[in-house]
């Protein structure tokens, strides 16, 4: 085999494991309402006032959701989507 081909397999290899790897990443975490800091939220609102990350207004929104380590979320004193929606109530 010449050094390209090997270097070529590898690279090869390397990028299919990654890619195996990331569904198991974001299965060990959970969107957590109520704890991001303004501009600091991953994704849109509950309330649907914006559709992107960064573009919360306020500290701990209740609306607002970061992905936190899944079993976390209670430990920040944060709320899932169920009790989040309850709030917006």
């Amino acid at each position: 085999m010449t050094q390209r081909a090997m270097i070529a397999a590898t690279a090869a290899a390397v990028m299919s494991l990654s890619l195996a790897a990331m569904p198991a990443a974001a299965q060990d975490k959970e969107k957590c309402f109520g704890i991001s800091k303004a501009g600091q939220n991953d994704c849109s609102s509950v309330t649907g006032t914006h559709s992107c990350a960064g573009q919360s207004k306020v500290d701990m929104d209740k609306m607002e959701w970061k992905y936190v380590a899944k079993g976390t979320c209670k430990d920040m004193k944060g709320l899932s989507l169920e009790e989040a929606k309850a709030a917006k109530k």
